[in-house]
């Protein structure tokens, strides 16, 4: 009765519009009324509670960082860069697009801003050489949702907080899984692109692709100093959102010299406000998750999911499958809000590594940024390049499919993220 009280008061605060931060709460009330404990103190404190929390600092910041990349030119040297090295080959815009999404990915964290950066880009250049315009935007999107799984990941640090995982094994365990996406889009456009007409662009000199490397350098050194520090120890990853978002503001104002103090208002608004949504959920949904654990869901859901226990990679692929199906209808954080607290306890009772969960969660929660109808991803690409929602789901098909493709594989074969992962940590 208690699941069913959560689901349908959840469910229904969204179907009779009421936005997803609000519905949280109203779910949550609903839930203290069911188990007869109504106090609009405790619904204070948690949240408050739920924004309180140092990790979370990351968020701003990485958004933030992401902001000033996309404003101060570190997102067209990174294209101009790929354009170089693989614009000259057949379909090599769509191979510029892959690779320039897989760098920018380790830069700001936002598929939704990467989504942005690349079709201003890119999509009136790859439609102006002959390729489909569908296609390309469909390309353009999916190689954007990279973005939450490459650290840094805003995704990652949301999981972490909710599931209490640590924040710097799931940032060093999404790396090669992230190059994995990349790889899948490569290979199907490969497929899609083989017997194109397009006009391609002529081979650059290697004078020309020295030029460009070095023009990008400063941009291509960002993610390095994430990585490494983290691997290193010299920083946490919320301190790492700090180092991102000082250092692309140095770069753009000084380096690159694209921004000026006039500039920087804007920027810090913009990110501010896309915060306070993110913050806002993030606390709405703590009142939601204290309840799930006052009204002890998790232990519920466990003897419902009790036969799956002894096969773990049946049981994620139960999961995977529920979390595919509530990506269709929320974004990718209130998903993460909503489903850490009653999985995670899941997992961890089927003896799952928590950090090869939040690899899986976070890609398929990545790919439902790409999923109709809500799919925020596809509505960047909508609006930037000025073509329709339909246009754009047609073309996303055949690379969603691969990337759903290589998350099965993930889960059949888990050696493929945490032998790298170790490694990495």
């Amino acid at each position: 009765m208690t699941i069913a009280v959560f689901i349908f008061s959840l469910l229904g605060a969204m179907a009779i519009g009421i936005p997803i931060a609000f519905a949280l709460m109203v779910c949550g009330v609903a839930l203290m009324w069911h188990l007869n404990m109504f106090d609009a103190q405790i619904l204070a404190q948690n949240l408050l509670e739920g924004a309180n929390s140092f990790p979370l600092l990351a968020v701003p910041f990485f958004m933030l960082a992401g902001e000033i990349m996309n404003a101060g030119g570190l997102s067209r040297r990174i294209v101009n860069f790929a354009m170089a090295c693989v614009g000259h080959i057949k379909g090599g815009l769509g191979y510029v697009t892959i690779m320039a999404a897989v760098i920018m990915a380790a830069l700001s964290g936002s598929a939704v801003a990467d989504a942005a950066a690349l079709s201003a880009l890119l999509l009136p250049m790859m439609v102006a050489a002959g390729h489909d315009r569908a296609r390309t935007a469909g390309l353009i999107a999916s190689a954007s949702i990279i973005a939450p799984v490459i650290p840094p990941s805003i995704g990652f640090v949301i999981f972490g907080v909710a599931g209490n995982v640590s924040i710097s094994k799931l940032f060093m365990a999404g790396i090669v899984p992230g190059i994995m996406l990349g790889a899948a889009l490569w290979l199907t456009w490969w497929w899609l692109a083989r017997r194109e007409m397009v006009q391609v662009p002529p081979r650059k000199s290697m004078g020309e692709v020295l030029v460009a490397m070095r023009d990008a350098t400063w941009a291509l050194v960002m993610p390095l100093i994430v990585v490494f520090g983290l691997k290193f120890g010299v920083f946490t990853p919320t301190e790492a959102a700090v180092v991102a978002a000082v250092y692309a503001l140095f770069i753009s104002t000084c380096v690159y010299r694209e921004l000026g103090l006039k500039d920087l208002y804007p920027l810090f608004v913009s990110s501010a406000k896309t915060s306070a949504v993110v913050m806002f959920l993030v606390a709405a949904a703590m009142v939601s998750a204290w309840l799930i654990t006052v009204a002890n869901l998790p232990a519920q859901l466990i003897e419902i999911l009790q036969p799956l226990l002894d096969s773990p990679r049946l049981l994620m692929f139960t999961i995977m499958v529920i979390i595919i199906v509530v990506g269709t209808a929320l974004d990718m954080t209130p998903t993460i809000l909503l489903l850490t607290p009653v999985l995670m306890p899941v997992v961890k009772a089927a003896g799952i590594d928590p950090v090869y969960f939040g690899v899986l969660f976070i890609i398929n929660c990545a790919i439902g940024l790409i999923t109709p109808p809500v799919g925020t991803v596809l509505n960047a690409v909508a609006g930037v390049g000025k073509i329709s929602m339909d246009e754009v789901t047609r073309g996303v098909l055949p690379f969603m499919i691969a990337q759903f493709g290589l998350m099965f594989a993930l889960v059949l074969f888990p050696a493929l993220v945490m032998v790298p992962a170790r490694w990495f940590y």
